[in-house]
C-alpha cells in the first residue's frame, strides 16, 4: 500500500468506530491516489458504509478514532458541509433528490446560483446545461426529477456533486438498481471523470464491474481492512477477491440440491392486467404458469418486461387495474384480490425494494418479523411482547441474522441482514408459495450464498418458489425451470439445467 502522503489524495489511518460498545471499524486503513478509481468491497456488515460516513462527516470528529489526511493536510470534519467544501461528495444508494423539483433546482439545492440573495435563473439554467453535458445527460434542466428514470437520476446526482467542484466522489452501490445499459453508461462516466482528474471511491458487490474500472481494491472484513490489491496491470482473480472478502474458499456459488418436484402447487390461468395509468393498455397479457411443490421456478426478462408488475398483481392486486384470470392452489381456485386474502391463501411476496416496501426501517427486528401475522403473537387483540421476541429470536437463529438483538432497528442492519428480516416476516406467515423479487439485490457474495441456501431449504420442505431476478447466472444456478417474459407476455419456457445465458437472451430477444 502506498504511504507517501504527497502522492495520495486521501489517506485514512487506523480508523475505528464503535456503536454502543460494538466495534464497527477496527483500525481501518484506506489510501486513494489522485485520478484513481478505488473500489471498497466486503460482505454486508463489513464496515464499508460506516467508513464512508466517517470520511464524509456524517460521523464527525471525535466520534471516531484515527486520522484522515486529504489533499496533504490532516482533516477533522465536524459535519458534511466541511467535507463537501473540500471537494468530497458521497452519493448514497438511496438517492438524495427531491422528485417534485426540476433537475436544475436539485443540482444547486443548498448552494443556489444567486446574486444579492436572489436566484439567478439564467445562470442556473446555463450552468445546469454545462453539468448535464459533463455527465452525458441530454435532458432539459426544467424537467422534473420525478419524470426521469433511476439511471438518469443517478447521473443527476453525479452532476450535483460536480457542481460543488468535487475532487473525490464516493458512490455507494451506484448500479444496484440500474439495468445493464444504464450501468455501462455510469461506468463509462466514472472513467471519464478519472481522466478529468476526479478520484472515485466505488462501493459495489458486482465484481465484474469492479474488474472493469478499478485501479485498486481495498477489501474490508468484519470491520477491518484485510488487503489492498493493485489492478492497473491486471485485475486479481475473482476467487482471490472472494477469498479475501469472506475469509474462506467458495467453490460453489450456489448450494447443491436434489430437485424432486411434486404435484402442482400454484397455477395462474389466463392472467391479464391493465396498466393503472394508461386506460386500455394491457401490461400483463394472458399469463399461464405453474409452480410445483419443492420446485424453484424462475422468471427471466429484460428491464420493463413486466416481471415485478406480474408478481404484484398476483399478490393482492397490489399493481394494475381490471385484473382478469384466476389463481389456483392445490387444484382449488383461491381469492387473491387483497393482500390479506393472498396471504390467507398461502402466498408471500418478498419485494425487490426492501427499504421502501419491505420493512419499517425505524422499527425493531422483532416488530418487523411479526408485522404480517399479529394474530400469531397476540391474545384477544393484545400483543404478547415476550412471545414476539421469542418468534423473532427463533428466526434470527434460523436465518443467521447478524444483529445486536431483536430490538435493534432494522435500518441499522446491513443489506443482507435486512433481507433476512424480510424473509423472516413472510416465513412467519407459513406460506406455501414464496414469490421472491430480486432476492439478492445489493447483497454481497457471502450473504448471497446464505440466502440461496435458505431458498433451497424452503424448496426441500415442499414449498414452491417463484423467483424473479435480473441476474441470469442466479436463475440458472438456482432454478429448476425458467419462464421467459417480454413486454408483459410469456415468450418461452425451458429447463434451467443445460441452458446457457446466451440461449436465454436469444429466446428473450427472438433471435437465433
Amino acid at each position: 500500500m502506498p504511504t507517501n502522503r504527497s502522492d495520495a489524495l486521501l489517506e485514512m489511518r487506523a480508523i475505528s468506530k464503535h456503536f454502543h460498545g460494538v466495534a464497527a471499524l477496527r483500525h481501518v486503513d484506506l489510501i486513494v491516489q489522485k485520478e484513481e478509481i478505488h473500489a471498497v468491497i466486503g460482505e454486508n456488515g463489513a464496515g464499508k458504509s460506516t467508513l464512508m460516513k466517517v470520511l464524509s462527516g456524517v460521523y464527525p470528529h471525535p466520534e471516531y478514532e484515527g486520522e484522515i489526511w486529504f489533499d496533504g493536510e490532516l482533516r477533522r470534519f465536524e459535519g458534511i458541509r466541511q467535507s463537501e467544501s473540500l471537494g468530497i461528495a458521497i452519493i448514497h444508494q438511496e438517492l438524495a433528490l427531491i422528485p417534485q423539483l426540476s433537475i436544475a433546482e436539485n443540482l444547486f439545492l443548498g448552494h443556489e446560483q444567486a446574486r444579492g440573495g436572489i436566484i439567478d435563473w439564467t445562470r442556473t439554467h446555463e450552468r445546469a446545461v454545462e453539468l448535464l453535458a459533463q455527465v452525458g445527460l441530454d435532458e432539459s434542466p426544467q424537467t422534473l426529477v420525478d419524470d426521469i428514470g433511476v439511471g438518469k437520476q443517478q447521473l443527476v446526482e453525479i452532476a450535483k456533486a460536480l457542481a460543488k467542484d468535487v475532487k473525490l466522489l464516493i458512490l455507494d452501490e451506484p448500479t444496484a438498481s440500474l439495468n445493464e445499459d444504464d450501468s455501462r453508461a455510469l461506468l463509462g462516466l466514472l472513467k471519464r471523470l478519472r481522466a478529468s482528474g476526479v478520484a472515485c471511491v466505488l462501493i459495489s458487490h458486482k465484481l465484474n464491474e469492479i474488474a472493469e474500472v478499478a485501479d485498486a481494491i481495498t477489501v474490508l472484513r468484519d470491520g477491518s481492512s484485510i488487503a489492498t490489491m493493485d489492478c492497473r496491470d491486471a485485475p486479481p482473480a475473482e476467487a482471490e477477491i472472494i477469498r479475501a472478502m469472506v475469509g474462506r474458499e467458495m467453490k460453489d456459488r450456489y448450494p447443491r440440491r436434489k430437485s424432486t418436484p411434486g404435484d402442482v402447487l400454484f397455477e395462474l390461468r389466463d392472467w391479464w392486467v391493465e396498466h393503472p395509468l394508461h386506460v386500455g393498455r394491457e401490461a400483463i397479457k394472458g399469463i399461464n404458469l405453474n409452480v410445483r411443490r419443492g420446485e424453484i421456478v424462475g422468471v427471466a426478462g429484460l428491464m420493463g418486461a413486466g416481471r415485478t408488475e406480474l408478481a404484484m398483481s398476483v399478490f393482492g392486486r397490489s399493481w394494475g387495474r381490471r385484473i382478469r384470470g384466476s389463481a389456483w392452489m392445490d387444484g382449488s381456485q383461491v381469492d387473491v384480490s387483497t393482500v390479506r386474502r393472498a396471504v390467507k391463501s398461502g402466498l408471500a411476496y418478498v419485494t425487490e425494494d426492501r427499504k421502501a416496501l419491505g420493512l419499517v426501517l425505524h422499527d425493531s427486528i422483532a416488530r418487523n418479523t411479526s408485522l404480517c401475522r399479529l394474530d400469531g403473537i397476540s391474545r384477544h387483540g393484545i400483543i404478547d411482547e415476550v412471545q414476539e421476541d421469542e418468534v423473532a429470536n427463533d428466526f434470527r437463529r434460523r436465518l443467521g441474522t447478524r444483529c445486536t438483538g431483536v430490538h435493534q432497528p432494522v435500518g441499522d442492519l446491513s443489506g443482507g441482514n435486512q433481507q433476512k428480516v424480510v424473509l423472516a416476516k413472510w416465513l412467519f406467515t407459513e406460506p406455501e408459495l414464496l414469490i421472491l423479487d430480486e432476492p439478492t439485490r445489493g447483497i454481497d457474495v457471502g450473504a448471497k450464498f446464505e440466502i440461496y441456501s435458505l431458498i433451497a431449504s424452503l424448496a426441500a420442505e415442499g414449498r414452491g418458489i417463484l423467483m424473479i431476478s435480473s441476474e441470469l447466472p442466479e436463475l440458472l444456478g438456482m432454478c429448476d425451470r425458467l419462464y421467459l417474459m417480454n413486454e408483459g407476455a410469456l415468450v418461452g419456457e425451458m429447463p434451467a439445467a443445460g441452458t446457457t445465458q446466451e440461449t436465454v437472451m436469444h429466446a428473450l430477444l427472438g433471435t437465433h
